[in-house]
């Protein structure tokens, strides 16, 4: 367990490995809370991390939240988030990061899901990013908000930022432009992610510093 003196008043812990997820929500985060220090995965002792089976975002969340707190003891925060393609009846949804099996790959995932729309025109390719982040801290009722970004899947890959299906998906704010090919700012301001971090953001921020 990490130590939870009064030294880490301003830490919380993020249940991910990802880099620029981490960099994400250490930019929004401190609008709030300029001194917050945002641990990830890497950074605390390894634990057993729980089976994410639950049906839906918010439960995803919320359960690798608790498992964060229970293992570390610092407030945590945790995020499931997925695509949601119209012609697809949803999927891959909760599914998005394993689509295309084990190991995980965006590369493999891309090309699954553009090869299973291959045919399909463009005004049924709709989809939408869904987010759900949940925070849990010593003290408190666990927290979780949802945030979307709603566009469409386009044809082939474009773009190097970002990361899972960004370089496939156009946001209705940015036609003719994938959300890979955004700078951090013009995503953080439309992403579904960002939108959902900006909405837990305070309440995150007024827990650690109330302690």
């Amino acid at each position: 367990m990490v130590s939870t003196g009064s030294t880490d008043a301003h830490r919380v812990f993020l249940a991910s490995r990802n880099a620029k997820k981490l960099a994400e929500m250490r930019r929004i985060l401190a609008e709030h809370l300029p001194d917050v220090e945002v641990l990830g995965l890497d950074d605390v002792p390894a634990y057993d991390e729980p089976v994410e089976d639950q049906p839906s975002f918010e439960g995803n969340a919320l359960l690798k939240a608790s498992a964060g707190l229970a293992a570390t003891g610092l407030p945590s925060v945790a995020d499931d988030s997925g695509l949601c393609v119209d012609a697809l009846n949803g999927m891959p949804g909760v599914l998005s990061a394993r689509w295309s099996g084990h190991p995980r790959s965006d590369d493999r995932n891309n090309t699954l899901l553009l090869d299973q729309l291959h045919d399909v025109p463009d005004d049924r390719r709709r989809a939408h990013f869904a987010c759900a982040v949940a925070f849990c801290a010593p003290g408190h009722e666990p927290i979780v908000v949802e945030g979307r970004m709603d566009g469409r899947v386009i044809h082939e890959t474009r773009g190097t930022g970002g990361f899972g299906y960004d370089v496939v998906f156009e946001a209705d704010e940015y036609p003719g432009r994938t959300t890979a090919e955004l700078d951090a700012a013009d995503k953080d301001a439309i992403s579904h992610r960002g939108r959902a971090l900006r909405l837990i953001a305070p309440q995150v921020a007024a827990a650690l510093s109330n302690g």
